[in-house]
């Protein structure tokens, strides 16, 4: 449980960040969603898995363009 903390904390103060939670709740729905569609041929909207899918990109964005901000 203490890599998922890592994981999802940030750098500076070792808090939790909501940026990065969000991302990762993003990126295991999205998960989710291609592998029904892959395996139980759940037919999820495709909109829906785009949308995912900027949420995803612009949180990782968010959270790299954190490592280069002057502090």
């Amino acid at each position: 449980m203490n890599w998922l903390k890592s994981m999802l904390s940030d750098g500076v103060d070792q808090s939790v960040s909501s940026k990065r939670v969000i991302t990762f709740l993003a990126f295991l729905l999205f998960a989710a969603g291609a592998i029904g569609d892959l395996i139980w041929d759940l037919k999820i909207d495709s909109t829906t898995l785009n949308y995912l899918m900027y949420i995803i990109v612009g949180g990782l964005g968010f959270t790299a363009s954190e490592k280069f901000a002057p502090k």
